[in-house]
């Protein structure tokens, strides 16, 4: 195999664990939060961040710099219309996912609260969850059209 070979899967790799990872911690929040029971999301959420620290950042930065090295040694211009936009796509989900770490935390922490006063999960809570899954939403589709533009290299006018 050759390096280009291992770069080129090391960047699919990227976006399968950006991808698994989001679907994965979406699904299993959301499950959580179904429960209403606070001990069940405080561990949960803990999982989460867990997994959005470990796999998710380190995909994250990751990504960029196997998508720039593979651009550079396929003799692709950053400035070619499917790439700037999947760039602007990469910033617009980086926008939506670092507040949806630290509302994942908060999450967590209002939860480990309810447990132990033994009191029911709180307003704030509740809001941080619909803002939580309100930025999960165009994140998704976004990585979505990212996908897509990775896969179909349309040619765009930038």
């Amino acid at each position: 195999m050759e390096w280009l070979d291992l770069l080129r899967f090391a960047h699919v790799l990227g976006a399968c664990v950006l991808i698994g990872t989001g679907a994965g911690i979406a699904f299993f929040m959301m499950m959580a939060h179904r429960t209403n029971d606070a001990a069940n999301i405080a561990h949960t959420a803990q999982a989460v961040v867990i997994a959005d620290t470990l796999f998710t950042a380190t995909a994250a930065i990751v990504q960029p710099i196997t998508g720039s090295l593979l651009a550079s040694a396929l003799g692709w211009s950053l400035l070619e219309g499917w790439l700037v936009a999947s760039l602007a796509l990469y910033v617009v989900i980086g926008l939506f996912w670092l507040p949806v770490v630290y509302i994942q935390i908060q999450m967590r922490n209002e939860a480990r609260r309810a447990v132990a006063s033994a009191t029911p999960l709180g307003e704030r809570y509740h809001r941080l969850y619909r803002i939580w899954f309100a930025c999960g939403i165009p994140a998704f589709l976004a990585i979505a059209v990212l996908l897509w533009l990775m896969l179909m290299r349309p040619s765009l006018p930038i």
